[in-house]
């Protein structure tokens, strides 16, 4: 019975020692790993990587990581020479095949997604709108809502605006949000002012262009939410460093 005692006694300790130095690897390696990110993607800062599953070592000699998290920062998107940071960037990576440094990253699979807040589509926005939550029922058809006084809007684009027009009342509209190729946000105002549609539609319809994403990740589906909007995609083959 002692015998056995101490053999349980050490197979708990090794297994604690192996759990420790397996949990100390995977610590070195996500912070090898987004380091490596960092420096392929020319990122500003440096993203945060966390690699699931257990035990870490295992996958290491298998040249595959199971699943691999990374939330992305200092990514922008660009309107008109604006630019503006995303709130959230965040990859999901299934089997993730490296080398042995970590030089090279390629995961079978990626879905990753994207958050601009409605503060930054301000920003982004032509002189004088406000972008904004549209309500539940808007949201849901992927609209915001623009507002702002049209004089303004049209003054801030450089065009001359007559005494009449400076009387007629703020604009307030909303916006379906669109993604095209699979990197440009698009903002198309469903409905102006006659009087002036032809003239705003120039100022309140513009896109953005999201730069510093994954390359081969391609967005392609938006959601308007309450702290801004939403973007996602998928890839295939997709590669983080190297």
């Amino acid at each position: 019975m002692r015998g056995l005692r101490i053999f349980l006694i050490i197979v708990v300790v090794l297994g604690g020692i192996f759990v420790a130095v397996d949990r100390i690897a995977v610590n070195v390696a996500e912070n090898k790993a987004a380091d490596k990110i960092q420096s392929s993607q020319g990122l500003n800062s440096t993203p945060d990587v966390s690699i699931k599953g257990f035990p870490f070592l295992t996958q290491v000699l298998a040249s595959e990581l199971d699943e691999v998290d990374v939330k992305l920062t200092g990514i922008t998107a660009s309107a008109e020479g604006r630019s503006i940071e995303l709130a959230e960037v965040r990859a999901e990576l299934k089997n993730v095949k490296i080398d042995s440094s970590f030089s090279s990253a390629v995961a079978e699979s990626a879905a990753g997604s994207a958050r601009i807040s409605y503060a930054e589509l301000t920003k982004s926005a032509p002189k004088g709108a406000t972008v904004s939550y549209a309500g539940a029922e808007r949201a849901a058809k992927g609209q915001v809502k623009v507002t702002g006084s049209i004089a303004e809007l049209l003054e801030g684009a450089g065009v001359s605006v007559p005494e009449s027009l400076k009387a007629l009342p703020p604009l307030s509209t909303y916006s379906t949000v669109s993604l095209v190729g699979g990197d440009h946000v698009k903002l198309h105002a469903d409905s102006l002012p006659p009087l002036v549609e032809g003239r705003l539609r120039k100022v309140v319809d513009y896109d953005l262009k999201i730069s510093g994403l994954p390359g081969g990740l391609h967005l392609d589906k938006t959601v308007a939410v309450e702290d801004g909007v939403e973007f996602s995609g998928t890839a295939k083959d997709l590669s983080l460093a190297g």
